[in-house]
């Protein structure tokens, strides 16, 4: 039997994530994938500057932006063809673009290809978790080989002649909306399923990329008709989505000569190749608990987002993330096991924020009743005549925005006024002292940082340096733009060990100073780039780290990676059938 740190169930974007950020902290891990290839076309077609930023601090950011469609308009169109939103920004919050349209097969090889950078992360195909068995010091995992004809409609069997046993201190299921882990502890989902069918095609230009070259912006058709969905994404591809009524027969539908027929509204259908159509329904549920003990459920395993706002797959990214850094903390730095516990309580109210968006904006696109369509029409154009309330819509203000809820997360207690704690930091260019630009966080670094508003931070900190040296910190002292002092040579000697940059536009030092920090002022960032506090008072902000990872009774010790112990609990995973999403 085989011994990990962590063990992933799942080779989709959250488990590709979470096996890059657990790799690149240098953390062992198992990952179990029933398929044996990945399945070939696009399901999810968009991530944002928040997930961005992740897959950045995974190292693979510009490997896949390459190949991205960026900062293309959103538009929700009249019937008539007529714009009656649109949005669009150029702004860079968080040091990426905010609107980023991908084709699912670059995007999953392309991750896939890089986690051979790691030779501690081993990746089973075809391999499928038949069982596991959790105890105090971690879980067990049988899987065998599965079998099949790969995606689609087909029984989950298994060779139960290739069976095997691996051991993790951590088993993580992110094995899709019909999780065998999710399943296999009992855990039910809550929320509603959508009856309401819709007809996905997607398709290929037979000629590069002229086939679709009239159709360069993501369209919300809001037809009352027949609602339709029009997308395009790298490469020469491009989806469409049809609204189909109660009265509409799916396998009419699937028709090969019915799908000719509604490509043809829009494109060339000679000049295309359709990759695939399917007609699916949708859920937005989420499950009643992501956590039991050692086990623990991340994207589709835990939630499940209409793809309306196309934020299911960043969804799971930030799942990874908040996951990476609080096992990397147990396993590492010694933190208490506990740390867990505040995974869905920092995620579940974005989760169902992003799912609630999503079921919303499904709701206004899809309107079919013509007097109802047209107060949308007339509402949403009225909108866009109000300066402030326009402004709002192109930058996406809607959006829920990256900030942990109050009292449920690790960090020091937000002030109900001007806080900044439990929000996502924003990332802005910095320039080092010898000109050189970069983002701040590869100028940090992995993990922990404690950023002393022109200040050094190691001299704020002084006897208390000691304990955040036990989370491996980073320290860097950032600057408004030219307010660097001039220095000796014996204070650049000091400094040599410090990341000392400027920040070119302000983005990060005005925010700070909005939320009335001044120089002097200790900002302190988790590893996933949430704000752990702001303050000039280095105890505060070092009892809170030693108190919430629990490190005062842990100590510096690394967990080692569990050996099995006796009477351990069983659970056999179910025979279910899956079907394509």
């Amino acid at each position: 039997m085989k011994t990990y740190e962590v063990i992933v169930a799942g080779l989709g974007p959250t488990g590709l994530t979470l096996a890059h950020l657990l790799g690149r902290a240098g953390i062992s891990v198992l990952v179990l994938e029933r398929e044996p290839e990945f399945y070939g076309n696009a399901r999810a077609v968009y991530t944002d500057d928040e997930a961005l930023r992740v897959l950045q601090t995974a190292g693979v950011a510009d490997a896949l932006h390459a190949d991205m469609n960026v900062d293309s308009t959103v538009q929700w169109i009249s019937a008539k063809g007529r714009p009656l939103v649109q949005f669009r920004t150029l702004d860079r919050p968080q040091g990426w673009p905010v609107t980023n349209f991908l084709y699912q097969p670059y995007f999953e090889d392309r991750m896939a290809e890089l986690l051979a950078a790691y030779p501690h992360v081993e990746v089973r195909r075809g391999r499928e978790v038949t069982g596991f068995t959790q105890d105090a010091s971690g879980v067990t995992v049988e899987h065998a080989r599965a079998t099949g004809s790969g995606y689609g409609r087909r029984e989950n069997t298994v060779d139960e002649t290739t069976g095997e046993t691996a051991r993790g201190a951590f088993l993580v299921g992110a094995d899709g909306g019909r999780s065998i882990v999710r399943m296999s502890l009992g855990i039910d989902m809550s929320g509603r399923s959508y009856p309401e069918r819709w007809l996905v095609v997607d398709l290929a230009s037979r000629s590069g990329a002229d086939a679709f070259r009239h159709l360069p912006y993501f369209d919300f058709i809001c037809d009352p008709v027949m609602p339709v969905v029009s997308c395009p994404q790298p490469g020469g591809h491009h989806r469409f989505e049809f609204a189909l009524t109660d009265d509409d027969a799916t396998e009419d539908f699937e028709d090969d000569a019915t799908v000719r027929a509604l490509i043809g509204r829009y494109v060339d259908p000679d000049r295309v190749e359709v990759k695939r159509h399917l007609v699916y329904t949708f859920n937005a549920v989420v499950a009643d608990r992501w956590r039991e003990g050692r086990i623990l459920l991340a994207g589709d395993a835990a939630h499940m987002t209409p793809q309306f706002i196309g934020q299911g797959m960043n969804s799971g990214i930030r799942d990874a993330d908040n996951l990476a850094w609080k096992l990397h903390a147990i396993l590492r730095h010694g933190a208490d096991l506990s740390v867990l516990d505040s995974y869905e309580s920092e995620r579940r109210t974005h989760a169902q924020a992003m799912i609630d968006l999503s079921v919303f904006n499904k709701s206004l696109v899809s309107l079919k009743n013509p007097a109802g369509a047209a107060a949308r029409d007339a509402a949403l154009s009225a909108a866009m005549v109000v300066p402030g309330l326009r402004g709002w819509l192109r930058r996406a203000g809607m959006k829920p925005k990256p900030k942990l809820p109050r009292g449920r997360f690790l960090g020091l207690p937000r002030p109900l006024l001007r806080g900044i704690e439990g929000t996502l930091a924003p990332q802005p260019e910095v320039r080092h002292y010898d000109g050189r630009p970069a983002r701040l966080d590869d100028a940090l670094g992995a993990g922990w940082a404690v950023i002393g508003f022109e200040v050094d931070p190691r001299e704020v900190l002084g006897a208390r340096r000691a304990d955040w040296d036990r989370v491996d910190a980073r320290y860097a002292v950032l600057y408004r733009a030219g307010t660097r002092p001039q220095a000796t040579a014996a204070d650049a000697l000091r400094a040599a060990d410090l990341v000392d940059v400027e920040d070119i536009h302000g983005l990060l030092t005005d925010r700070l100073r909005k939320a009335g920090h001044r120089p002097g002022t200790l900002l302190v960032l988790r590893p996933d780039r949430y704000v752990f506090g702001a303050s000039p008072d280095p105890a505060a902000l070092t009892d809170a780290l030693i108190d919430q990872l629990g490190l005062r009774a842990a100590g510096r010790a690394a967990a080692a990676v569990p050996a099995p112990v006796p009477a351990p609990t069983t659970v056999a995973a179910p025979a279910t059938t899956a079907k394509e999403a």
